[in-house]
This record gives structure tokens, sequence and C-alpha cells, in this order.
């Protein structure tokens, strides 16, 4: 049975993770607008409006493009989605957290465009690979290897980590994140890290940087005062994963952002006893 017309028709989606997932379940044909920062698939820049940064959004914009439905994320996107409610539009916001969270809001939008069959085949997919990347990290520590200490920094003035999924996405890479404690707060002002030292502190031996889409910068890493004793900057273990590949929690988190976690982790594991 067709898909085409089950669902809404027109949808604003206010974020990346949402679109990639509409292009993945061959659904594009409904979206009418995009984020500004959407960068998966890169198509979608060429064929889609851009009709919202994060924090904000063209109001008039999207109603001209008469959507049956947006999707948004989290409380940050709260006063857009009050403000398209009172215009009368039906908006849906997910506020996935955590990686069982991301896979049922897939589950979710798969099924709010009758794609739930395959939405969830491509489900079952992802979950496998997290568990045969999971399986690896396993048969190397009982070869003896050693899960290393790592610090993911989501943005560097001032130092922000502890970011739910990827948090848990680092333990599946075989990564012990050195901020766990803040992987249970949802808001970036609660996951502010005031004190340098306190990074110094925890001695991780690998620092992942992602900085929201600023380039990020091993060199001023390695120079902060106090860090040089740090074993990822004494042995050069310092990575960036660009933002779109991890901080989106969709797709891209759970696909390519784990997989290059896991290559840095795994190698740096295959190094050291």
């Amino acid at each position: 049975m067709s898909t085409l017309h089950l669902g809404p028709q027109r949808i604003v989606c206010l974020t990346e993770e949402t679109t990639e997932w509409l292009y993945l379940l061959g659904q594009e044909q409904r979206i009418v607008g995009i984020s500004g920062y959407t960068v998966r698939p890169r198509r979608a820049r060429d064929e889609k409006p851009k009709v919202s940064a994060f924090l904000n959004a063209k109001i008039d914009k999207i109603l001209a493009l008469q959507p049956d439905c947006v999707f948004g994320f989290s409380d940050l996107q709260a006063d857009i989605a009050a403000s398209l409610i009172r215009a009368g539009v039906q908006v849906t916001v997910f506020n996935q957290r955590s990686v069982d969270e991301i896979f049922s809001m897939l589950f979710q939008v798969a099924a709010m465009v009758g794609c739930a069959e395959e939405g969830l085949a491509r489900i079952d997919v992802m979950r496998l690979r997290l568990e045969a990347i999971r399986a690896e990290v396993t048969a190397l520590v009982a070869a003896g290897k050693r899960r290393p200490k790592v610090f993911f920094e989501e943005w560097d003035e001032p130092h922000i980590s502890g970011i739910r999924w990827v948090s848990e996405l680092l333990g599946i890479a075989g990564g012990d994140d050195v901020f766990p404690e803040l992987a249970v707060q949802s808001l970036g002002k609660d996951r502010i890290i005031a004190e340098s030292a306190e990074i110094v502190a925890r001695s991780p031996d690998i620092v992942i940087g992602s900085w929201c889409g600023k380039k990020f910068r091993p060199e001023k890493v390695a120079a902060r005062a106090g860090w040089q004793d740090v074993p990822a900057v004494r042995d050069g273990q310092l990575f960036e994963i660009k933002s779109a590949d991890i901080l989106q929690p969709g797709p891209a988190a759970l696909t390519d952002g784990v997989a290059q976690m896991h290559r840095i982790v795994t190698e740096w594991m295959k190094q050291h006893g």
C-alpha cells in the first residue's frame, strides 16, 4: 500500500535529524522547509527552503509554506513552537536525550509518515551495528586492552561536556567518559565545567572536540595552561568529530558519529595494554 497520503504532507523540520531521517525513509517530498544548519543530507540544502536557525525561526516564512506539521527539538525551541501553535499549526517537539530516546523518536516519525515497518527495519540495522561495536570492545578488553578515559568537549569557552547520548555512545565505542555525572543534566548550562583544572585532574587519555559547528583547534587545547602533562595532550590524542555527525540526536550520531569514536578509541586500545 502506498504511504504517500498517510500522515502529514507538508512538514517543516526545525532541526537536522528529522530531515535526515525523512530522506532515509524516502519521504523527502513531504519536507517543505528545513533548518539553516542542515548539512545531512547535503542535497537538502539545495532542495528545501531554509526557514530557521536553532533558537529562532522565520515564523512568517514557515506559515507561508502552509505546513500541516512542524518537527522541533527540546525546550530550546519552545518559543518557536508556541508561536506556531498560536497560529494554528500542528507542532511536535521531541526531547530525545538518550540513545533509546533517539530510537523512539525515529520510530515515532516513521509511524507518522506511514513508514513504521521500514523505520523499524532501519532501526534494527542501527541497533545491530551498535551491538557489533560493543562486542568488538568486549573482545579487546578480554585480550587485556584497557578502555581509555575520554573527555568529550562540546564547547570550549566555557568548557561544556556530558551530553547524554554522546556519553552513552562513547561507552559503547569503548571509551569511559571522564564526566559521567554530567550526562544526567539535559541543559547545557548545567553541564559547564567551571575550572579547567577539573578536566586536568581527571587525566583523559583522549580528548574529542565537537564545538557546535565551530572548528576544533587541537593546538589551542594543547596550549591550555596546565594541560601539558595531560596524557591526551602529551601523546597527541586530540581529535575532532564534526558536530553534524555527533551532536545531532538522530541517525548521524547512531551511525557516523559512533563509528568515528570507535575508530579513535580502538586505535588507542590496540596501542595500550
